[in-house]
């Protein structure tokens, strides 16, 4: 059964990588439907760079593929491979609940749009960046399967780094255009982990 274990797990999180690049990648809209910027800040792509940096360390410095990361017991092997799991499912359903709340709002940069609303309903009531959080426990679920735990951490400090690049651009422009509304969002809903920051 535990030899088994790696193989459920790396597949599990390959399936969720697959979806999870469906919905964040392959979220295409046509010509028709894509909404004119009021304000963009295009520097906000060096933490898109950053948190790709961090997916790539995890991709690779790994250990060897199918293998559990330590000599676990049944009962420890069990719940590492559940804990990864569901972090990995946990964190596609958020992302696609988030790309799918946020609409036309949508983008790879950091960007007004004409007529744009602040989203504060579905996953936007527990964080104020939900595809940062999925975008995060992929990055963990991954470094589970796969990586080493040093090279782990190394990755989820560049990946925070990245993203509270990406937050300040972001909740620049929000603040700019939202001002009070937003500064009271703000105060209610963490930013990237439900119920802490």
């Amino acid at each position: 059964m535990l030899e088994n274990l790696p193989v459920i797990v790396f597949g599990a999180v390959m399936v969720s990588w697959l979806v999870f690049a469906v919905a964040f990648f392959l979220n295409t809209r046509p010509a028709s439907a894509v909404t004119p910027d009021r304000k963009r800040a295009p520097a906000s792509i060096v933490g898109i760079v950053l948190q790709g940096l961090s997916y790539g360390l995890v991709w690779t410095v790994r250990r060897p593929l199918m293998t559990l990361p330590y000599r676990f017991s049944a009962i420890v092997a069990v719940i590492w491979a559940v804990l990864t799991i569901t972090i990995a499912v946990a964190s596609v359903w958020f992302t696609v609940a988030a790309v799918r709340t946020l609409g036309k709002e949508w983008s790879l940069t950091a960007r007004v749009v004409e007529e744009h609303r602040l989203v504060q309903a579905g996953p936007y009531r527990l964080v104020r960046h939900p595809i940062y959080t999925g975008m995060l426990g992929m990055l963990l679920a991954t470094g589970f399967a796969l990586g080493n735990w040093w090279v782990l951490i190394i990755a989820v400090c560049v990946f925070l780094v990245g993203t509270r690049i990406r937050v300040g651009y972001e909740e620049r422009l929000l603040r700019e255009a939202f001002g009070a509304e937003f500064d009271d969002f703000a105060r209610r809903v963490p930013a990237i982990i439900p119920f802490l920051i």
